[in-house]
Parts: C-alpha cells; sequence; structure tokens
C-alpha cells in the first residue's frame, strides 16, 4: 500500500472533500485524515460511502494478525453507499445506484478461476482492505464486476455484513444442502446467526452446535430445530452419524473428532472460521463413511448478487449494532471485547 495513496491534499489542490478513518501503525487508533481524490480507471466505480461493517478480518488486519497488513491501511469490507462516478468502461451499475462492496475489490478478469465464475480465487484477487482504500471513508472504489446492486426489499443501514458475513455462510449452504438435508451450524455469532437463517430459508433441519448456553433460546428463534452445547461429550455422542453438512463458524479448538463423528456416511465438515491450530483429522474416520472435510471463503460477485436476492426474498437479517463513524475507535474496542449482538456497522457522517 503506497503512502501516496493516503497523501493529504496540497495547498494548491482543488478541495476534494474526501477523508477516511486511517491506522498508522498495529493496534493503533483510527484517525480521520483529508485524502487526495483518487485517479478513477476506466473499470472502476466510485461510491459514497452510507455504511459499513465491522468484522472480525478488521481487526487481525489492524493489528497485523496474519502478518501482511502495509500501513497506512483503510479499514472496511462490507460497504453500502451510492454509486457517484462511473469509469468509462464500468458496466451493470448506474449513477445514484444504491450498491454494496463487499471483501474483494477486483479481480484480473482473465485468469482461469475468473473466466470460470469463480472470480473470488483469482490469484491477483485485490482485497478491499489490503493495498486498497478501505469504506472507513468517504469515498471508495471498485471494479464495477464486484460493485453489487442492492436489491429492493433489503434495508440498506443493516445490509452491510451480508456482502462478507452473508455471502460466506450462503455459498457452502447453497452448494451442498437442499431442503431434505439435516444440517448443523457450530457457532452462533456474526456468522452463525446468518447462517441459521439461510439454512432454515432453504427448509432444512438444523442442529445449533455452541458453548454458550445462554444463546440456546435464540439459536432456536433463529430457525435451529435443535441445540447441542459444543463442549459436552455425552451431547456430542448422541448427534453420531446425523449430520449431512456440518459448517463451523468459529476460529477455536474443538474436539473436532466427535464433531467429525456426526457426520453422516458422505457427510462433509465445512469450515469458515480459520481455527489457528491445525485440525486432527483420522484418515478412517473419513475413509469408512466417505466423509469429507473442506473451507471455502467469500464468493464470486455472482454468488453475491443472488445472496442479496435471496436475502430480501426470504427476511433474512443481520443483527447489527450501530456507531456512527466517528465513534469507529469505540466500535473496534466493543468487537474486540466479544459483546457484540451479532455484528456492528458504521454509519457515514463525515
Amino acid at each position: 500500500m503506497s503512502h501516496s495513496m493516503f497523501s493529504a491534499p496540497e495547498t494548491h489542490s482543488v478541495k476534494q472533500n474526501q477523508s477516511a478513518w486511517i491506522a498508522t501503525a498495529a493496534g493503533q487508533p483510527l484517525t480521520r485524515t483529508a485524502l487526495d481524490k483518487p485517479s478513477l480507471s476506466t473499470e472502476e466505480v466510485e461510491v459514497a460511502v452510507e455504511h459499513c461493517g465491522l468484522c472480525y478480518s478488521d481487526l487481525a488486519v489492524l493489528q497485523n494478525d496474519w502478518g501482511n497488513t502495509r500501513y497506512p491501511v483503510i479499514l472496511g469490507h462490507e460497504v453500502i453507499g451510492r454509486v457517484t462516478a462511473l469509469g468509462a468502461n464500468a458496466k451493470g451499475v448506474q449513477l445514484g445506484q444504491r450498491v454494496g462492496i463487499g471483501w474483494n475489490a477486483s479481480s484480473c478478469m482473465h485468469c482461469r478461476p475468473c473466466l470460470s465464475g469463480n472470480q473470488h480465487l483469482c490469484p491477483q484477487i485485490e482485497l478491499t482492505v489490503a493495498e486498497h482504500r478501505g469504506g472507513f471513508a468517504s469515498h471508495i472504489h471498485a471494479h464495477w464486476a464486484w460493485v453489487i446492486p442492492l436489491p429492493d426489499g433489503l434495508d440498506a443501514a443493516e445490509a452491510g455484513p451480508l456482502l462478507c458475513a452473508g455471502v460466506t455462510v450462503f455459498a457452502p449452504l447453497i452448494a451442498h444442502a437442499k431442503p431434505s438435508s439435516r444440517v448443523g451450524i457450530i457457532g452462533i455469532g456474526g456468522l452463525g446467526h446468518l447462517a441459521l437463517q439461510v439454512a432454515a430459508s432453504v427448509g432444512c433441519e438444523i442442529t445449533a452446535f455452541t458453548s454458550t448456553e445462554s444463546k440456546f433460546a435464540e439459536a432456536r428463534a433463529l430457525g435451529a430445530h435443535h441445540v447441542v452445547s459444543s463442549n459436552n461429550a455425552q451431547a456430542l455422542e448422541k448427534q453420531r452419524g446425523r449430520l449431512d453438512l456440518l459448517i463451523s463458524t468459529v476460529n477455536v479448538k474443538l474436539d473436532w473428532g466427535a464433531l467429525i463423528a456426526t457426520l453422516a456416511p458422505q457427510g462433509r465438515l465445512h469450515f469458515l472460521g480459520p481455527v489457528s491450530e491445525p485440525v486432527p483429522v483420522a484418515a478412517a474416520a473419513l475413509i469408512l463413511q466417505q466423509r469429507s472435510v473442506a473451507g471455502s471463503v467469500t464468493g464470486a460477485p455472482v454468488t453475491m448478487a443472488d445472496m442479496l436476492l435471496f436475502a430480501a426474498r426470504n427476511q433474512i437479517v443481520s443483527r447489527n449494532e450501530h456507531f456512527p463513524m466517528r465513534d469507529a475507535n469505540s466500535a473496534i474496542a466493543r468487537l474486540a471485547s466479544g459483546k457484540a449482538r451479532y455484528r456492528i456497522v458504521l454509519d457515514a457522517d463525515f
């Protein structure tokens, strides 16, 4: 990320009225900074930010947990806003249209994954919060293919987390579940509370796994037919051989052997949460029942568009806490505390 992207305007420059909340080092508070207006490439769209979700991935980038953050950095990859400018070759959106931008801001559009409709797997993918200005800003740019029109029926103020958490849970559920499927969801948090709603809308029989007993009633309200304590060995044993698909949204160590044992023949354990420690898998537990272990991340633009339409049609809503963007540092502290229920959205107030 070049520092020139974030330099303040020179005194003789035309006032561009753009600014952002920027982190200059790991763990440092964000500060509001005036920005030069970047040039708009022929394939790009400029969006005036109205709302932007705050995600645990933003915390990881802020704290350089993944070791690849380049400061200064503008966080934010769950952007809702209005189109304010179009590059000469931009397609699919119109000036004034309300749109969303998620985890990715561009891809090469000519590699095999891109040509196969898997743009999110492009080896040259540009992340919205890496070497790019993120959404904690007055404006953001993205390639037109990654600027997703917001359908009627979605509340723009609440829709931001759907562009990250929503598509992340939607993609494997739509690909691997059907109305007759018995689906398990591990973790009732930012990802899990949306996964429950998607699975319920598909028509699955749902078992929620959580270590927090205070969430049992809420999991049922979100669509779970059964709720199981994820750290209770006897409760897990009772689930042996039941589930066709088990979605893990957590990033903590669990009894993975016991959880794999809950899979039915040809069942699938699917990771969405980046567990920090290696997951032990006994080959025999997979081979004898033809089970599988897999994972995925976000989704392609068409998957994001399908997810938003699905959410609007089925009234899938992210449960959010709101902060004005000027209180971004307080919002970050709230998320880091683990007390947010279940997502946080910053409302632009530049």
